[in-house]
């Protein structure tokens, strides 16, 4: 889960809906569609204020491919091997 920057997932894999504020990265909420959202890259982590839910790259392709933990393992490994 860690091998794949947050970012990376969010922009390039799942092409999330997304805007920037200076250095940060915010995108649309898979659940609630909001943007008050931000990513860390030292955690991997991306989070919905709004929610009040982290993603780890495993769970953003969970939730917005609408797959399960093997599939989306697959898909961040595929990723990584391109």
């Amino acid at each position: 889960r860690n091998d794949v920057p947050i970012d990376q997932v969010i922009v390039d894999l799942l092409n999330l809906e997304v805007q920037t504020h200076g250095q940060m990265l915010r995108f649309r909420c898979p659940l609630c569609y909001n943007f008050h959202t931000a990513t860390n890259q030292e955690t991997n982590l991306a989070r919905c204020f709004d929610c009040e839910k982290n993603f780890n790259p495993i769970d953003m392709v969970i939730t917005v491919a609408d797959c399960g933990f093997v599939e989306a393992v697959k898909i961040l490994k595929d990723t990584i091997d391109q």
